[in-house]
């Protein structure tokens, strides 16, 4: 299949007539999740995909995409027990295999009598579907992948639901597994949080491949809503196999005194691009948002991000952190965007890359587009390898060159991870990234 063409759309496998099996498999959920689904097949039809000369893909390998040779997925049996725990006492969990609930352990009889619902997407389109629908894919597709969000809607198929509702805190963590499996599969995972006035809650969110040396296509997205107040935490960890195709897309919108933070892991897939927009909404919102990536062999993460602050005296955080090995290559394009009535804005970005290889490459394009005149913003980026006196005093006490690298990556992640204030989800987490290590 060719790219080079800038008036061709393109649909790959995703023809209408596989969009048409789609909505024979969903016609029990609303007509009106139906008809948005319609209309988003429309769109990604209509859309061309990613050339050279656009601004939202600059540095991107946009030759290696392709919408061709992948198939919806069939249910599968999976029950790995040890993938689909966080390993916290209390916390709620849900799994999913190619879609379809494969584990599901509820939230405490206690908190369910509060109101809180931990559900299947599909589910809670049937049960809560005023509540969801408020809610679902409600913001727009600012960084590019236009073509890719509206393809997500159109074939989103089951994923999880989490609501808290106002004044309400879920002290342990909700765990939601996503797993594909089968070679060619296309997969849509797709997580909606909502945090009422005052309450609080704590997602993480695993993204995992059954099989290592799979080849599949994932096109994913995450609504974190957070009201008047709220307190909201989200953790993702991303490690789909070395052979997959991944976007994924995050909104977030804080109102009123509302605090979000999200922190996201990236380990996996031969391409990954991962969108993160932020709305500050009402004074006093703040917006954290952080990631971390491990990057090996010829692995290419492509991060884009964008805080828009539209209300006075809202504050947000960026901080991106990736340790590139062999010959991987980052993207990090951020955009501090200020709004004409958003005084008082007090806004932070940075990107910092630890080069562990001279073939390893690292672009960052952080910006500003302030229209207030009372603000604080402020935007960076590094690049740097590890310092020659820290590899040999490491080295000087007997601990090999590789022990030592990894060491001092974790200390370079640790500022990062340091930001959780769960105890035994930042454990998690540092796991997760020696196991990286070790590969």
């Amino acid at each position: 299949m060719s790219l080079s063409s800038e008036t061709t759309s393109y649909v790959g496998a995703f023809t209408p007539a596989a969009f048409d099996a789609h909505l024979k498999r969903v016609a029990h959920l609303p007509a009106w999740w139906l008809e948005r689904k319609r209309a988003a097949y429309a769109r990604f039809a209509s859309l061309p995909m990613p050339k050279r000369t656009d601004e939202g893909w600059r540095f991107s390998n946009y030759g290696a995409l392709t919408l061709d040779g992948f198939t919806l997925p069939e249910a599968v049996p999976f029950a790995d027990a040890h993938h689909t725990a966080l390993g916290i006492a209390g916390a709620a969990t849900l799994a999913l295999a190619n879609h379809r609930v494969a584990l599901s352990e509820p939230v405490a009889a206690e908190l369910a009598g509060k109101g809180v619902i931990f559900e299947s997407l599909q589910n809670a389109l049937l049960k809560h579907a005023d509540l969801v629908r408020e809610h679902l894919l409600t913001q727009p597709s600012k960084l590019g992948s236009e073509k890719f969000a509206a393809l997500h809607e159109a074939f989103l198929e089951d994923g999880a639901f989490i609501y808290a509702p106002k004044g309400v805190e879920i002290e342990q963590p909700i765990g939601v597994f996503h797993y594909a499996a089968g070679d060619g599969v296309a997969l849509f995972p797709h997580t909606l949080v909502v945090a009422g006035e005052n309450a609080k809650v704590t997602v993480a969110d695993f993204f995992r491949s059954a099989n290592p040396g799979e080849k599949q296509f994932i096109c994913g997205g995450n609504d974190l809503f957070a009201s008047h107040g709220a307190q909201l935490t989200y953790v993702a960890m991303q490690d789909w196999s070395r052979e997959t195709l991944s976007l994924q897309f995050n909104a977030t919108v804080a109102r009123r005194d509302a605090k979000v933070l999200s922190l996201n892991l990236h380990a996996g897939a031969r391409q990954a691009r991962h969108e993160s927009f932020s709305q500050l909404q009402a004074p006093g919102a703040h917006s954290e948002m952080l990631a971390l990536t491990i990057a090996h062999g010829t692995q290419e993460f492509d991060q884009r991000t964008l805080q828009i602050h539209q209300a006075p005296n809202t504050s947000s955080n960026l901080l991106y952190k990736n340790a590139l090995l062999d010959t991987a290559k980052t993207i990090f394009s951020g955009l501090i965007v200020v709004d004409p009535d958003a005084q008082k804005t007090d806004a932070y970005q940075s990107n910092r890359n630890l080069m562990l290889s001279d073939d390893a490459e690292a672009h960052s394009l952080p910006g500003l587009e302030i229209q207030a005149n009372d603000v604080r913003c402020t935007h960076g980026a590094t690049s740097a390898r590890i310092p020659a006196e820290q590899e040999f005093y490491l080295q000087s006490r007997g601990i090999r060159k590789a022990q030592a690298d990894e060491l001092l990556v974790f200390g370079f992640f640790e500022e990062v991870l340091g930001k959780l204030e769960h105890e035994q989800l930042h454990d998690k987490l540092s796991e997760i990234i020696r196991s990286k290590f070790k590969e």
